[in-house]
């Protein structure tokens, strides 16, 4: 990226855009049953579809199957790259579930979205037994939130199945993991903590190639620490892996959004979310896991073009070649 030049006393808008070029993106390229997955040319949008009675924000919306297929189509329609498929609530005092029971809620969707999605299907679980049986109905990708600490041989269906792998930091468990004690330094707890979930995975023979790393913001970490793992984002991707994050309508935006000492409640938080994947997206992130699809594509959309300002430049180009060259007025 060109760095323009800026009169004297401009600086901190010269120090942006050096800011921009050093955490721009590396790009990696996973390989899928259906086809391949190209990351980093541009921010990639996951759509949340949780079969859950009880998840923090969408408990029991999408809970019948006909429903969650209907929102997951919806999802695809309204730009999203990826869908996350869980049947098991996590949300900071949530209690485990078992696998027979997870496995009654997800397969009938999963079945479902097999005929109906063109988009690839993520299978948000922490068992190894739900892993394998969402992949013969049609997922392609295993989410662990866990980072292979709760069921390792989660690594060992990635690698035979050559499915990619999505490992998680998570300090505690989902049930008491708000409750502390908290890492004194979050950054550094955090790249330990996916240091060993790569270990146990390559040791399984998971790919270097088929690995993503997810912070796990709040999952474990305090509302500052939260903010912190965003910022210092560019320190994790030198990690070598492509990342994912999520920070939609999560418990931190609503404490920083309270008005007369009472958190902005889940529904109140979809600016927050925003402000969020902005943020991740300039540090580096690969791809952004949101509730809130077709506005979180707009603003991942802008947020690429601050990265990248020669991709407003293309896209201005396709749409005057689409439009017939004479016919053609360019956006301003």
């Amino acid at each position: 990226m060109e760095e323009p030049s800026f009169p004297q006393g401009r600086a901190p808008h010269f120090a942006f855009f050096r800011f921009l070029r050093m955490n721009s993106r590396k790009k990696f390229t996973l390989r899928l049953r259906s086809g391949k997955l190209v990351l980093g040319e541009r921010t990639l949008v996951m759509g949340v579809l949780n079969i859950t009675p009880d998840s923090f924000f969408d408990g029991g919306k999408f809970y019948a199957e006909e429903q969650a297929m209907e929102h997951a189509v919806e999802m695809e329609r309204a730009g999203a790259d990826l869908i996350d498929v869980g049947a098991e609530s996590t949300r900071p005092g949530s209690h485990e579930i078992s696998g027979e029971t997870e496995l009654r809620r997800v397969l009938p969707v999963l079945c479902g979205l097999r005929r109906l999605l063109k988009i690839p299907i993520s299978i948000d679980t922490q068992k190894a037994e739900v892993a394998e049986a969402s992949l013969d109905a049609g997922a392609e990708i295993i989410n662990d939130i866990s980072g292979l600490k709760n069921d390792p041989r989660i690594a060992e269906v990635a690698a035979r199945r050559r499915a990619p792998l999505v490992l998680m930091h998570m300090r505690g468990e989902p049930r008491t993991m708000q409750k502390g004690p908290f890492a004194r330094e979050v950054m550094r707890d955090v790249i330990e903590g996916l240091r060993k979930s790569v270990i146990l995975a390559r040791k399984a023979g998971v790919p270097k190639s088929l690995i993503i790393l997810d912070p796990g913001i709040g999952f474990g970490k305090s509302f500052r620490q939260n903010y912190e793992l965003l910022q210092k984002l560019p320190q994790l991707a030198k990690l070598g892996y492509p990342l994912l994050v999520g920070t939609s309508r999560k418990g931190f935006l609503g404490a920083t959004s309270a008005r007369d000492g009472k958190p902005a409640p889940p529904e109140e938080r979809i600016w927050g979310t925003a402000a969020t994947v902005t943020a991740s997206i300039l540090n580096g992130v690969h791809i952004v896991r949101v509730h809130d699809v077709s506005e979180m594509v707009q603003v991942a959309r802008v947020a690429d073009c601050l990265l990248d300002p020669k991709r407003r430049l293309k896209n201005e180009t396709r749409r005057y070649l689409r439009a017939g060259c004479q016919r053609y007025v360019p956006s301003v």
